[in-house]
């Protein structure tokens, strides 16, 4: 199944935080956080202004961003998770 999100909504697959902290410990996954960053795996086309042009998003496919941890809306597709979330949801991208 292929998602094209609509309007200004974002298709984001959380990345994985480590398990472990830096002295050694291992987290239990009951006891780990969600994590609050993410690769985005698909654009909507952009926002509609009043007068119906077409703003588009600041954001691009494979860009890392940071969220908050209970935004958007969690979806399995082919049993990935992933999250569907408006751009405003999104807090920044992490520049390399």
């Amino acid at each position: 199944m292929k998602l094209r999100p609509l309007h200004d909504r974002v298709i984001v697959k959380r990345i994985e935080s480590e398990t472990k902290t830096a002295s050694g410990i291992v987290i239990p996954d009951n006891a780990a956080e969600k994590p609050d960053q993410g690769e985005v795996l698909a654009v909507g086309p952009g926002r509609k202004t009043d007068k119906g042009e077409v703003i588009a998003l600041n954001v691009k496919v494979g860009d890392r961003v940071l969220f908050g941890k209970y935004s958007g809306q969690t979806v399995k597709v082919n049993g990935d998770e992933l999250l569907v979330m408006k751009e405003d949801d999104l807090f920044a991208v992490v520049e390399k």
